[in-house]
């Protein structure tokens, strides 16, 4: 089971370390720390034992940890990773995790009430190398908010899918955002993915409103 989410509510912390007894946090002049997205595996320990990245990779996870967002035993949970690719005792190349950041899976829906679309600032969108997501970077401004009980919210919202002359289908999302009163103080990157399995069609147009203005990009994803 992946887990995913049609609202995704978001608070400020972005990068957990990964809850370990005695590790070097891969900072030196030579480390080989890296950053992919993966599918990590919990076991019923609530422990991350394995992942697969985009590029296809599966690698053990040696030693095998958790991090505090982690609070469903025997799933899958789309992240990236930081780790060193390196060889265990007997030889196998193993991840090392320095540390985890969970990313949302978010499935499109039709609108129900008002659609929220406060700015964002846009990185970029592209297909993941398995081609199973539809990976976006975006930048959100925030802050401490006064009140405890503030977030921002995102959603995908589908408007439509509409033909095309060659016989194609693109669907037209949007993004939803709500700032939800959180001050915009600071930047900070967020990323999504769209499971491609869940597009019933053969590219995205994705629409959202930034602070210059309202970008579509369009992607094919088959």
């Amino acid at each position: 089971m992946l887990l995913c989410a049609a609202f995704f509510t978001l608070h400020s912390s972005l990068f957990t370390s990964c809850e370990q007894d005695n590790y070097d946090k891969g900072e030196g002049e030579y480390s080989l720390m890296r950053a992919d997205f993966v599918e990590a595996h919990v076991g019923s320990d609530k422990k991350v034992d394995y992942i697969v990245t985009d590029d296809g990779d599966s690698l053990a996870a040696e030693p095998r940890f958790t991090i505090k967002a982690i609070e469903t035993a025997d799933t899958t949970y789309r992240a990236v990773l930081y780790y060193n690719k390196v060889k265990n005792s007997l030889g196998k190349t193993v991840a090392e995790a320095k540390g985890m950041s969970l990313v949302p899976t978010l499935f499109a829906h039709r609108a129900t009430g008002d659609v929220k679309t406060d700015a964002v600032k846009f990185e970029s969108i592209w297909l993941s190398a398995n081609k199973r997501y539809l990976n976006t970077s975006i930048i959100l401004m925030t802050g401490q908010p006064d009140e405890e009980d503030v977030h921002q919210t995102l959603a995908i919202i589908q408007d439509t899918i509409m033909q095309q002359a060659d016989g194609r289908l693109t669907a037209h999302y949007r993004l939803y955002h709500d700032q939800g009163g959180v001050p915009e103080y600071y930047s900070l990157q967020r990323f999504f993915s769209i499971p491609v399995r869940s597009i019933k069609a053969d590219s995205v147009r994705l629409e959202m409103q930034t602070y210059d203005g309202v970008i579509v990009r369009t992607v094919p994803v088959r």
